[in-house]
């Protein structure tokens, strides 16, 4: 039992694909976790050069501080020892002296020592040449600020060197001693020490930047090695999966079959186990197919070697497919019997495709035989291909079908050829094709369609245009006719371009008559506009002249009469004024020059503040205005043009209402739009007047109260509301009142943005 598993074995590592090349599990099991390990090798030694540095980094901060620190209790000890011996003995003015009571290293590595008197004049010291000769100039330089530690001070020199100093006070005549260190040289042993601890830390870090560096190059060799044969692996499997053929191994002697990955994935098998015994391998077989047992057995009697068969096997999902199998037998080395070895090739396409020819093939010999014309099919060798019954019947040949291969010599002496009256060419012969027609010893006429295939061969198509013929004779008697009619319709063409080109010209009047009265109209709107503002400067003065006289204010007139005659002057001034500026109002809408800045409006403040204007007119004839509202309507539009339009309407209703009278204003919603009522009972419109009363310069009839106007207001608001892109419409009867309706549209976007700040 060992031994034929171990035969198993052999076989599917032979015979597998994927066991061709072994993946990175089989090379190492460390290779699993490599990744894992290789994050952190680089991590720890990352770590250890981060805390190596730290350390150095803080080895170094606190040797930088103690050297300062011991630089600093030095100088206070040369300084405190220098105090102490000038103090004892009188100062002789010889810095070699006191050098000699202080200790031996007191003045080494640049340190040095200077004595100033009372007003800090260096009187002695070890400095350069051409040092400063104040002490304060020397310690302190321009712009510097001295920082403290300790008892002593850190300072930049007038020279810019940064250095340490400490200073003590000197009793009379001295002033005091200052003892100072440059950083450079109390540093100097510091620096050396850091740069070695640095020079350590960048060699052990380059060693273990190598070290990791070599173990990430010895691993990605490994990971590319294994990519090398995951690839080779994977063209393999791709090749057999997309010819979509698998390997079969068949173990005659023990009654077993392996396979390889890709014949599972032809059948969508699972591939837990690549082998199979014959009994397992038969159910999977079309019970009408290959018997696999009975075609070894013949194969091991056959003196042949190698077997080629088609057979159904199926697949996961239950369905047939087509396999043909390629096998050899080869006897091993040390193997009794010998093994079959081959190949199995997905051919279920090809069934399917030859299935398809043939039915394709079925319906062609229908479509041709259905067709109306004659036709034949030669190969290259002139042999017929297929042919219809009408050129059976035609050529006098027998009913049943022919067979394909038949020469066109034999074929043709099999029948007889059709009687030809008389043949005409279509068209010229070119690369073996010809058209022409026909007419047979019946009275039948052919138009036979020949051409040359690409393979080489010929076809030929007869068509029956015997009723095409007839049609053309008629076609021909009525050629004539409508030639005769053709020339009447020459003669009436060209009575009717006569006449057209009376027609243009008369439009071409037309045209020039209507430009010369538009210019004629845009001179009255320029003669209107310039007229109303050469009116309205006099005008101007005239009201303002006469209501300063009406006022008295430099004085009293003198007479009643005098005062009377000037309300008089300015009342007609304004009127006058009015009717200037609705002329000029008038030429600006007429020439286009209006232009509206929209926005959107709250309508009631505005129909308040237009009542509020009339309501002293209003009130001189006791007449009651009313504001009613059934909703609060909003609207997008000119502010000022709206204002105007509510004023043009309420003067109106309030001229032309008797004392006693009502006026109302209604606002209404509805839709997408903001309706405008102005209703009073006044003296109303008759039906005559209605239809010409919105139109400029036109009145509603005779004088009333006095005052007949310009005409122009019920102009100037239609034309201001239908800038707004609404309408203006009256409804009014003789001594019933007058109801105005003004439609003003509101924009859908005008309209959302409304709804959502409503809703907020």
């Amino acid at each position: 039992m060992a031994r034929a598993n171990a035969a198993d074995d052999f076989v599917r590592a032979r015979f597998s694909v994927r066991s061709a090349f072994p993946s990175a599990s089989a090379l190492s099991p460390l290779l699993n976790c490599e990744p894992v390990i290789r994050h952190a090798v680089l991590g720890m030694a990352g770590l250890f050069l981060i805390s190596l540095a730290a350390v150095s980094f803080s080895t170094a901060s606190r040797s930088y501080d103690v050297a300062v620190d011991a630089s600093l209790a030095e100088i206070e000890l040369v300084a405190s020892l220098a105090a102490s011996e000038l103090e004892r003995a009188p100062w002789s003015g010889d810095l070699r002296a006191l050098t000699t009571h202080l200790p031996q290293h007191a003045l080494a590595h640049g340190r040095q020592i200077l004595i100033s008197d009372r007003e800090g004049r260096i009187l002695a010291g070890n400095l350069p040449p051409g040092s400063a000769r104040f002490l304060a100039d020397h310690m302190t330089k321009s712009g510097s600020v001295a920082q403290t530690r300790g008892s002593g001070s850190r300072l930049v020199l007038s020279d810019g060197t940064d250095a340490i100093a400490t200073v003590k006070h000197l009793p009379e005549p001295l002033g005091s001693v200052a003892v100072i260190h440059p950083i450079a040289d109390v540093l100097a042993e510091w620096r050396a020490a850091t740069w070695r601890s640095a020079l350590l830390v960048m060699s052990t870090g380059l060693v273990l930047l190598a070290i990791a560096g070599a173990y990430i190059w010895q691993t990605g060799r490994v990971r590319r090695a294994e990519k090398t044969c995951d690839r080779i692996r994977g063209r393999m499997d791709l090749a057999l999966s997309r010819g979509r053929c698998g390997l079969w191994d068949w173990d005659l002697a023990r009654g077993r079959v392996f396979w390889s990955q890709s014949m599972f994935d032809i059948l969508g098998m699972n591939s837990a186990s690549h082998s199979f015994s014959f009994e397992e391998l038969r159910a999977l077989l079309h019970p009408d197919d290959i018997d696999l047992a009975e075609t070894a057995s013949a194969l091991l009697r056959s003196a042949g070697s190698a077997m080629d068969h088609e057979f159904r096997m199926r697949n996961s999902e239950g369905d047939w497919i087509w396999l043909r199998a390629r096998a050899e037998l080869v006897q091993e080395e040390g193997a009794v019997t010998p093994r079959l070895i081959g190949i199995a090739v997905d051919v279920t396409e090809q069934k399917l495709m030859a299935a398809r020819s043939a039915a394709a093939d079925l319906r062609l010999s229908d479509a041709i035989e259905a067709i109306s014309e004659a036709f034949v099919l030669w190969d290259e060798q002139n042999r017929l291909v297929t042919c219809n019954t009408k050129f059976r019947k035609l050529h006098g040949l027998p009913a049943e079908s022919l067979p394909p291969g038949v020469a066109y010599t034999d074929l043709m002496s099999r029948g007889r050829l059709p009687a030809v009256q008389a043949e005409l060419a279509l068209e010229r012969p070119s690369s073996g094709a010809r058209t022409y027609e026909a007419q047979l010893a019946d009275g039948r006429w052919l138009q036979v369609n020949e051409r040359r295939t690409k393979d080489g061969g010929y076809v030929s198509v007869g068509t029956d245009i015997t009723n095409l013929k007839q049609h053309e004779e008629q076609l021909l008697e009525s050629e004539s006719r409508l030639k005769a009619s053709v020339t009447d319709l020459r003669r009436s063409r060209q009575a009717l371009e006569v006449q057209a080109q009376q027609l243009a010209e008369l439009a071409e009047r037309n045209l020039e008559q209507k430009a010369e009265a538009e210019l004629a109209n845009h001179a009255k709107s320029e003669f209107l506009a310039n007229m109303s503002h050469e009116l309205r400067t006099p005008l101007n003065a005239i009201i303002g002249f006469s209501d300063t006289m009406q006022r008295e204010t430099f004085g009293a007139l003198g007479c009643q009469k005098y005062v009377e005659y000037c309300r008089d002057i300015n009342e007609s001034g304004q009127y006058l004024l009015g009717v200037f500026s609705d002329v000029l109002a008038m030429s600006e809408l007429e020439a286009g020059h209006t232009r509206l800045n929209k926005t959107r409006l709250e309508i009631e403040p505005i129909i308040e503040q237009a009542v509020k204007r009339i309501e002293p007119a209003a009130r001189e004839k006791a007449i009651s205005v009313r504001q009613e509202s059934f909703s609060n309507p909003s609207l997008f539009g000119d502010r000022a043009a709206i204002e105007k339009i509510l004023k043009i309407l309420l003067a109106n209703a309030v001229k032309f209402t008797p004392d006693g009278g009502r006026i109302s204003v209604r606002t209404r919603r509805v839709g997408n739009a903001t309706k405008l009522y102005v209703e009073d009972t006044g003296i109303g419109i008759s039906a005559e007047a209605l239809r010409r009363i919105a139109r400029p310069f036109e009145q509603r009839g005779p004088i009333f109260n006095g005052m007949k106007g310009s005409g122009l207001g019920l102009a100037i608001a239609r034309s201001l509301v239908e800038l707004h892109g609404g309408s203006l419409r009256i409804r009014s009867a003789v001594g019933s009142g007058t109801v105005v309706l003004v439609h003003l549209p509101v924009p859908a976007d005008i309209e959302r943005r409304a709804d959502i700040f409503a809703a907020a």
